[in-house]
């Protein structure tokens, strides 16, 4: 337990020394602002801005978390029928690859001609950001099973359904949970794209006003909150992971 605690503050002390160094850097060296800005300054910024950045935070959580609710359902179907089918992973994997190929900055102006400029276009772009990672690890999850399991299953007279929800299943929670902590910040870049090329709100939005005049610390601050909403998300998950997949972690990896 002790180890642990020390392990984090060691962690800590680091992270607010990168931010320490950053300052001295910036003094020392005589940065522009205009270049990089003091932490000190995005921080000012946030105190005076914080009543008009506020609600570009909330369209973008909002945006993110429901398209990326939307993927994880999809991916969560997909992957679990791709892991549990041959057939369905030869037709449908290479598509997903094509599709995950594809820049998502591309397809925002098809969407923006079928749903037009808004909340749509951001929600279905961090949708089809998240599905990928969600599928590829179900799919290998399910598909490392130890077929001893299902032998021992089969034995008891146990169907493919059987096996799939009372084996497999559990066995690719620790896949999945992890798929979820890499596609929820991987959906907020999907917000944020759409929002800076086909909305007039959110934190994406506001960053491409911001930089077109040349107000540079607030383009940080931008960054800054994209940054807090992400790491928290994913603190988050990391502690449903631990409350539901524990058994599958290290036992200091579990503290």
């Amino acid at each position: 337990m002790m180890a642990a605690i020390r392990r984090r503050a060691a962690s800590i002390s680091l992270i607010l020394g990168v931010f320490v160094f950053w300052e001295i850097a910036c003094v020392v060296f005589g940065i522009s602002s205009l270049i990089l800005p003091r932490p000190s300054e995005i921080l000012t910024t946030l105190y005076v801005r914080g009543p008009g950045i506020w609600p570009h935070a909330q369209q973008t959580l909002y945006t993110t978390m429901t398209g990326f609710s939307i993927g994880v359902v999809i991916g969560l179907l997909l992957g679990t029928l791709i892991g549990s089918s041959r057939l369905a992973y030869d037709t449908a994997y290479p598509l997903l690859v094509g599709i995950s190929s594809i820049p998502k900055v591309a397809v925002v102006p098809i969407f923006v001609l079928w749903f037009g400029a808004g909340t749509v276009p951001a929600i279905l772009t961090a949708m089809i950001i998240c599905i990928f990672p969600i599928v590829v690890n179900m799919a290998t999850g399910l598909a490392t099973v130890e077929p001893e399991l299902e032998d021992v299953m089969k034995s008891m007279k146990a169907s493919k359904l059987d096996i799939l929800w009372n084996v497999a299943l559990p066995r690719a929670m620790p896949y999945f949970f992890a798929s979820l902590k890499v596609s929820v910040t991987l959906a907020f870049v999907g917000s944020v794209v759409a929002e800076t090329v086909a909305s007039n709100r959110g934190v994406g939005n506001m960053m491409m006003i911001a930089s077109s005049s040349f107000n540079v610390p607030l383009v940080f601050a931008g960054l800054f909150v994209l940054a807090t909403m992400g790491v928290s998300l994913y603190v988050i998950f990391s502690l449903i992971e631990r409350r539901v997949v524990g058994w599958a972690m290290r036992k200091d990896a579990a503290i």
